[in-house]
């Protein structure tokens, strides 16, 4: 299952509302735990998130919330969840400036790490904290720098590829910082 992902999915570029909405939701819940436990309860999570449409996610109600509570396929945490529909909202009153891609793609950095091993990869950077910040600002909740990082990784915004590594270029978004 991991490695299914992080060979087809992990890294490449998502610039839609709907994707980015998807992955900044996983990425919230994931904090504190395995990126394998949210992976094995995706299509979980997707059935209980209307698919994470956020205009559905959106208009969730109390009564939405207690049954995500009792949801035994998801992650149950009231904070997350709560997040997670607030961030619906959120996502919504951004399509007036631009969109939720416009603003999380404004931080792509001018150059990607180059990790050279595991212990080079980094948790997160100044863009990572400077998206981190802006989203706050528009209301969004569960999205710290290492949270913002690893939505930065998951849509190829930055690539963190260990060099050498066959996927190491893939989201065709830097063709730069490549050492030979």
């Amino acid at each position: 299952m991991m490695c299914r992902y992080y060979d087809t999915e992990w890294g490449l570029p998502i610039r839609e509302e709907h994707g980015l909405f998807e992955r900044l939701s996983l990425e919230g819940f994931q904090s504190g735990l395995s990126w394998s436990t949210i992976l094995s309860k995706r299509e979980n999570f997707r059935a209980a998130f209307a698919g994470f449409d956020p205009e559905l996610v959106a208009e969730f109600t109390e009564d939405d919330v207690q049954r995500l509570l009792a949801d035994a396929g998801i992650i149950r945490h009231r904070g997350k969840i709560t997040a997670t529909i607030n961030n619906a909202q959120a996502t919504l009153a951004l399509r007036d400036s631009g969109g939720l891609s416009e603003l999380i793609w404004s931080f792509k950095p001018a150059e990607t790490p180059v990790p050279r091993s595991l212990e080079e990869v980094p948790t997160q950077s100044s863009e990572s904290a400077a998206l981190a910040k802006r989203l706050k600002a528009e209301g969004f909740r569960f999205v710290g720098p290492t949270t913002a990082f690893a939505l930065m990784e998951a849509i190829g915004m930055v690539d963190t590829h260990v060099v050498g590594s066959h996927r190491r270029g893939s989201s065709g978004v830097y063709f730069t910082n490549q050492p030979a």
